[in-house]
């Protein structure tokens, strides 16, 4: 109901029009015509807008250009007038316009990352040591994760690349066999580096780990604990660090002249269901397996796992070693035998080839980093050793 706003009449009042697209009213009883400010469309708010340069300078009474040549450190500027206008931006809340630079310059101090599973402490350790390298050197980091998916691989890649990153670093998914979307049609000239799981027919700047000499030294350690049926759990024969690794074990069981068994090497997806199967498989052999070599650390805990519900004594009956080492792997017991693969300095060797290449433009030719790991020995594979504590310590050699 609408109340006259001069008698305060109820039934007296009538609509009367529009006056300003505003309802317009009569009092029946006073005559009395008015618009009642409830009927008022309320204003839209306006989405609050950035400072820009422009506000900054005029408050000062400068101009634009100036403000601009002081937030990017021109030497032409007072200092005491530089301070004024840092100040005033900092009241103002000023930001710069990161697109508007990288349009004007063609670089964004962005680079991408693209790693298989930022939940594995191996890619959070490296995307780290990146971080840390990139960051000294004034670049902000983007990171996506592919879950081990090709397709959300790809994508991601391209969102990159449309973003106008300055370089893209990547560890490809295990899904991965087609590699065209990081080839240099694809990039656009963005700076290229490649860091754990790489592809050989992409030439780009890469870092690798001495995947070999590391599962030589792991099944060779094997062989010392009087291990001689060693089985070999690998990944996907697509992946270039399956192929270095199980390359490094049958080298190390060829040089002790050991038979180097079909029946005993398994290439899988990384899943758990796949290692238990695998497990059961070698466990039902006429002759089992007295060692089992997993290349990755995660399947090495699976098998840990599953050995220990089937009553399988580790190391006594069969012994566990893994590739890669993580907290989780001084925690579990028997804590596990391992190569530790230093992902910090990877992340960092990774970033430092970007920063070469950046900085060097034409001038930079790709080449390989190969970073060495560590064999960190536990009580999962001391055969001859045994513990008779609980809680044997470990022993770190450099291979």
């Amino acid at each position: 109901m609408v109340k006259c706003t001069k008698c305060l009449s109820v039934d007296s009042v009538m609509r009367a029009g529009f006056v300003r697209g505003q309802q317009r009213y009569r009092c029946k009883a006073c005559k009395y015509h008015f618009t009642n400010e409830k009927d008022t469309p309320s204003p839209q708010r306006k989405r609050p807008q950035a400072t820009t340069i422009s506000d900054v300078a005029r408050v000062l009474g400068i101009t634009p250009s100036t403000v601009s040549r002081a937030l990017n450190g021109h030497h032409d500027i007072s200092v005491n007038t530089r301070q004024s206008i840092l100040e005033v931006a900092r009241q103002l809340n000023y930001h710069p316009n990161l697109l508007a630079q990288s349009l004007k310059s063609s670089k964004t101090n962005t680079i991408g990352v693209v790693i298989p599973d930022i939940e594995r402490p191996f890619f959070a350790t490296a995307v780290s040591g990146i971080q840390q390298v990139v960051g000294e050197a004034g670049y902000r980091v983007m990171i996506c994760q592919s879950k081990e998916s090709y397709e959300t691989e790809v994508s991601s890649v391209q969102a990159l690349i449309a973003s106008r990153v300055d370089g893209l670093l990547i560890c490809f998914s295990r899904e991965t066999e087609n590699f065209d979307h990081v080839k240099p049609q694809a990039c656009r000239g963005i700076s290229l580096v490649q860091f754990d799981r790489v592809c050989n027919e992409v030439e780009s700047a890469k870092v690798i780990l001495d995947d070999w000499n590391g599962a030589f030294t792991l099944t060779e350690h094997l062989i010392a604990q009087g291990a001689r049926r060693i089985a070999i759990l690998a990944g996907p024969e697509s992946l270039l660090i399956s192929r270095n690794r199980l390359a490094g074990y049958v080298s190390a069981l060829q040089k002790h002249n050991l038979p180097v068994c079909d029946e005993l090497r398994a290439h899988i997806n990384f899943q758990s269901d796949s290692v238990v199967a695998i497990l059961d498989a070698w466990l039902a052999l006429p002759t089992p397996p007295d060692a089992i070599f997993a290349i990755n650390y995660v399947n090495a805990f699976d098998l840990l796992v599953a050995l220990k519900a089937r009553g399988q004594r580790v190391p006594q009956d069969i012994a566990v070693v893994g590739f890669g080492d993580e907290f989780m792997a001084s925690m579990i017991e028997p804590g596990l035998t391992t190569v530790n693969l230093h992902p910090y300095r990877i992340g960092q060797q990774a970033a430092r080839l970007f920063l070469q290449q950046i900085n060097q433009e034409e001038d930079f030719e790709p080449y390989t980093v190969v970073v060495s790991g560590d064999l960190v020995v536990r009580q999962s594979s001391l055969k001859k050793k045994a513990s008779s504590s609980s809680k044997a310590s470990e022993m770190v050699v450099e291979i």
